[in-house]
């Protein structure tokens, strides 16, 4: 039974998080700095959020490969089906919701945008406290960290300049001006690590529970699971 409810949390989880990313896009105010890249092509060819998103996390996993060479971990390609649901989930809440921020003024795209945060970190926080297939943004930063001999907290602060500094390169390059950074992509970045921090405070405990997971892992495998076990 516990093992259907770990099975169940997870896969709530990835609902809810792929409904935060989502309402994150829709505030007009700038996505997250790791699916900005993928924003800005699905923006500028009309390829779909959730196509281009894919073949993004696909690239991810490929680097996790590369970057640990003869240490790779072969079910490390879970990753893979897990980012093919992911993608088609965005693609299904991007039709969904149907929030227009130019049709909204500066305040209700502001609660939008907390809502977005608060949404994904209750999100991150189901998918991780599981310890099952991590997300594929995670995956990267970990083996990028483990590759440079770095914390995984620098990793990620780095690895979220790279991706917001490539967008705005290719943005450049093919429109001529900024597409999907913008004040939100800088409150996301703060924010959704407070955010998976109060989740957990108020829940972690009792999901463990009922997935017959108590106590922390020995060792976190995802920046998420850092802050997570911090509390």
């Amino acid at each position: 039974m516990k093992r259907f409810y770990r099975g169940l949390i997870y896969g709530a989880g990835i609902l809810v998080l792929a409904m935060g990313l989502t309402l994150n896009t829709k505030t007009g105010l700038g996505v997250s700095p790791i699916l900005s890249v993928s924003y800005s092509v699905y923006q500028i060819t009309g390829i779909s959020m959730g196509d281009v998103t894919f073949i993004q996390y696909c690239i991810f996993v490929a680097a996790e490969f590369a970057l640990r060479g003869k240490n790779r971990r072969w079910y490390d390609l879970l990753q893979l089906p897990f980012s093919l649901v992911f993608s088609r989930l965005l693609n299904v809440f991007d039709r969904l919701v149907a929030y227009d921020p130019l049709t909204h003024g500066l305040v209700s795209n502001l609660l939008m945008l907390a809502l977005a945060i608060g949404v994904t970190g209750v999100g991150i926080t189901m998918t991780v406290n599981m310890r099952l297939v991590p997300n594929p943004g995670d995956g990267i930063v970990q083996a990028l960290a483990e590759r440079i001999g770095r914390d995984q907290g620098f990793t990620k602060n780095i690895f979220d300049i790279g991706c917001v500094a490539t967008t705005c390169i290719l943005c450049m390059v093919e429109v001529g001006h900024i597409v999907g950074v913008g004040v939100g992509t800088i409150i996301a970045m703060l924010g959704v690590g407070r955010a998976v921090a109060v989740v957990n405070y108020f829940f972690k405990d009792k999901m463990c529970r009922a997935a017959g997971l108590d106590g922390a892992p020995a060792k976190p495998r995802t920046e998420c699971e850092r802050e997570l076990s911090r509390e």
